[in-house]
């Protein structure tokens, strides 16, 4: 076994490595709230009282494995844990596990639990319901890609359980440990009884339990006091969690002046997707502060399974015609809040990043689009563009890219719908041809729903599915990436499963009562205190 602090399972480099949960800090490095950040460490941490949060749109579900919304990941994470997590720097860092082993070949992952761990039920977590759960992932997941393909998971004794894969791969642990779609770990006996269209009952080893979830309205937590923390620092999503309030609100409020005056008033101590219109007011505000943090990619996403957008070369019309800079300064006002990149994944993830297929990004040429409809024979066909008002800037870039697409003659028609109601109807290819959305931050590339065949919308596409089957058991992080940058060639060059317009930063308001905010792909609500007189 060895040691180790943080860590960058290249397997093929460090084969029969033990990693340890030891200490290793959303994108990027964790950005804190100045009051947070400014805390006096030798006083004594206040706890107890309520945090209320107003969130911008309801999470469909709170069930981590079937969603890839960012309402569920924030939401559901106050109440799951997984077997891996990650730090700041998107490194791979044990959670429920205590450490992992992996055997000389590569293909066996032996990960040993931590003992004592208490679901919210009262239930201790063993290995029968580290497997269940492992197994449903696998089956809901859409990021799973083929790294796990024919993958088995056995129980080798109450802690301890084993995974037995078909070829090594040196981003296993990385898979594991991504927080879209994550891999939570329920009591067996909740999947077991758990419908098709996902589980009814919301069990996890958090260090927040669920109290009651009003659709629409609010989502209710309360501090889970049997909850058992990991001794090493917290950093990103790794390290010490602590519940150090009482009770947790979430409350639904599709309406960005609502929750920017709620905010203002104290009935919100913490307020995602503020206008980027208020962030003068906010910093001007005696009480508030706004947090900038990175946050996704703007997208939009086509329907490849029917209608006129499953045609790549109107895709690749589209792709040429649209000025990403234009669709991004309607969505964010201040060239500061975004930046234009070609690159799927995300900059800071310094080993995968890429400008590969760039010189088909941001093309801007509605000319030479217009030439490209005529020559493939478009002939009016309807183009339904589906869109949400529940996060402003979704709905802004909808606004810009419609009006792009009317201008060199496609039949665009923007449909707006609840944010539910989108992540519904995009699983029907029937009833769109595309929509818009953000991707935010993924550890690996088979985690992109950009390239995944298992996406909303998506069919196989042999010659990049191919290459990520390589890219996924490649030997070598170099290899990897070579094929990484083979793949996001040809999706810029020629599929165009998406057309990605830029990364941006999200702003959120907070109350200068509260301490501990940190941004990691998402704000992250363990560890913060509300001081006495937050109303």
């Amino acid at each position: 076994m060895k040691l180790i602090k943080s860590i960058l399972f290249m397997m093929f480099l460090i084969l029969l490595t033990t990693i340890v949960g030891c200490s290793s800090d959303s994108t990027n490095k964790d950005t804190p709230n100045d009051s947070g950040d400014n805390q006096n460490e030798e006083e004594e941490t206040q706890t107890g009282g309520v945090l209320k949060i107003a969130i911008d749109a309801a999470p469909p579900t709170l069930d981590q494995p079937t969603s890839t919304t960012t309402a569920t990941r924030d939401a559901s994470r106050l109440i799951f844990e997984t077997l891996i997590t990650t730090n700041s720097d998107f490194e791979a860092i044990p959670m429920l596990a205590d450490s992992v082993d992996i055997s000389d070949d590569g293909k066996t992952y032996t990960f040993n639990l931590r003992q004592g761990i208490k679901f919210h039920n009262g239930k201790e977590m063993i290995a029968e319901d580290v497997v269940a759960s492992m197994e449903r992932w696998l089956e809901k997941s859409t990021i799973t890609g083929n790294v796990f393909n024919d993958s088995k998971w056995t129980i080798v004794d109450d802690y301890t359980v084993n995974l037995e894969l078909q070829e090594p791969s040196s981003i296993t642990l990385d898979t594991m440990a991504s927080a879209k779609t994550a891999p939570a770990i329920m009591p067996k006996e909740i999947i077991d009884a758990a419908p098709e269209e996902g589980v009814d009952e919301y069990i996890g080893t958090g260090p927040f339990k669920l109290v009651e979830w009003k659709t629409d309205q609010y989502i209710h937590y309360e501090k889970f006091d049997d909850y058992s923390p990991v001794d090493f620092e917290a950093d990103g999503l790794s390290g010490k969690k602590e519940a150090l309030v009482d009770e947790i609100f979430i409350y639904i409020v599709p309406d960005t002046s609502t929750r920017l005056a709620g905010l203002q008033t104290g009935e919100y101590d913490f307020a995602y997707g503020v206008s980027y219109d208020s962030y003068d007011q906010l910093q001007e505000d005696p009480n508030l502060e706004p947090i900038l943090a990175p946050s996704a990619n703007a997208v939009i996403v086509f329907n490849k399974q029917k209608g006129i957008a499953s045609d790549a070369a109107f895709r690749r019309a589209v792709n040429t015609a649209l000025d990403a800079e234009k669709v991004m300064m309607g969505a964010f006002p201040n060239p500061d809040f975004f930046w234009l990149d070609a690159g799927y994944m995300d900059i800071n993830i310094k080993r995968w990043a890429s400008q590969a297929g760039s010189e088909f990004y941001n093309q801007a040429d509605p000319e030479k689009a217009k030439q490209m409809l005529e020559e493939m024979g478009y002939n009016g066909e309807e183009f339904r563009l589906m869109a949400t008002r529940d996060y402003d800037h979704h709905y802004n870039t909808a606004v810009v890219i419609h009006e792009q697409l009317q201008q060199i003659g496609i039949n665009s028609k923007l449909e707006v719908y609840d944010w539910p109601t989108v992540t519904e109807r995009n699983g029907d290819p029937d009833v769109w041809e595309a929509y818009i959305t953000t991707f935010s931050t993924v550890s690996t590339p088979p985690q992109l729903l950009h390239v995944s065949p298992k996406a909303k919308g998506s069919i196989p596409e042999p010659y990049m599915d191919d290459r990520m089957l390589a890219l996924e058991t490649a030997p070598t992080e170099e290899e990897g990436f070579a094929l990484w940058e083979e793949i996001q060639q040809f999706a810029w060059e020629e599929y165009v499963p998406v057309v990605q317009f830029g990364g941006f930063n999200s702003l959120y308001g907070v109350n200068k009562k509260v301490e501990g905010i940190t941004i990691n792909t998402g704000p992250i609500f363990w560890n913060v205190t509300v001081s006495e007189g937050a109303d």
